[in-house]
């Protein structure tokens, strides 16, 4: 079988690595609530630290270390490093300070719309064009935060913010010239200096919360954030598009259930009405992606 065909079937590795993932950042929240005292920038702070021991160790045991090594010559590639790993660092903040905000509904939201927000990217910056069924998609999502917009009296920024970011993450990372693992730790050793300098002015004019059991929770953000990350860049490597394409439906669905029954958020009429219409808009989008899903994987000899 050549590598094209094993790249378009789903393997049973693939299916466990990436439903392993989903659910490791859907039950995220819970986490994060324990941390909902430290603010958001400490959290993401501590997330990029303590990520580079997890990262650096898995270089190490897949000998990827070379890697690294020439991305870290390349001014193209420490560039566009620089890019992702802005967007990445955005992303954490807004969604660590969603949860200890009370609005992980929010957090919910906008990683629902981010599929649809990918493919409207897709064609205003690559010119791909939409079938009626991604318009229509689109359109209902809209649609569903215009309803929340009008409701509140304001757009919900964490839910923007987080479709916004990541879906740009998304788009720069596929271009950049390392692969996941490489590109992570790329990302966090970017991450770090910054990260370094204001843990140390934390503890300099004592604000920090890096004491106490608040200690092994923040070292365990390292865990939290890069072993999930690990595993999806694995799994998608066994996976074909359209299965991931379903499967990411897994983490804001938890996410949403968490915020309802464990976190007591509150779920108004105008939530009532615009999550129904994302739900539809993603079964629009989802159809041809079953579809496909359900298909026999054509293979080669």
């Amino acid at each position: 079988m050549t590598q094209n065909a094993r790249e378009n079937v789903d393997t049973p590795q693939g299916l466990a690595f990436a439903i392993t993932a989903y659910l490791l950042w859907g039950f995220l929240p819970l986490y994060m609530k324990l941390l909902d005292h430290v603010p958001a920038a400490e959290v993401v702070a501590h997330r990029v630290l303590w990520s580079v021991p997890v990262a650096g160790v898995l270089l190490v045991f897949l000998g990827r270390t070379r890697d690294l090594r020439t991305a870290l010559t390349s001014p193209h590639t420490l560039g566009m490093a620089c890019v992702t790993a802005a967007l990445i660092s955005i992303n954490w903040g807004i969604y660590v300070w969603s949860i200890s905000a009370g609005q992980a509904l929010d957090a919910a939201l906008g990683y629902y719309i981010n599929p649809l927000f990918s493919i409207a990217l897709g064609a205003v910056l690559l010119r791909e064009k939409l079938s009626r069924t991604q318009l229509a998609a689109i359109a209902l999502a809209a649609a569903g935060v215009l309803v929340l917009t009008l409701e509140a009296g304001r757009v919900p920024l964490a839910a923007i913010g987080l479709t916004l970011s990541w879906g740009f993450y998304a788009f720069f990372k596929k271009r950049l010239p390392v692969g996941p693992n490489q590109g992570f730790m790329l990302e966090v050793l970017i991450l770090t200096p910054p990260a370094l300098g204001y843990l140390v002015y934390a503890s300099v004019t004592g604000t920090t919360h890096f004491q106490g059991v608040d200690v092994w929770l923040l070292m365990g953000c390292g865990l939290v954030t890069a072993v999930p990350l690990i595993v999806y860049a694995n799994g998608a490597k066994l996976l074909r598009l359209s299965t991931i394409g379903i499967l990411q439906y897994i983490a804001p669905t938890m996410i949403f259930l968490i915020a309802v029954f464990v976190f007591g958020e509150e779920f108004g009429r105008a939530r009532m009405i615009a999550f129904p219409m994302i739900w539809a808009a993603l079964v629009i989008y989802s159809i041809p992606l079953i579809r496909n899903w359900r298909s026999p994987a054509k293979t080669l000899a």
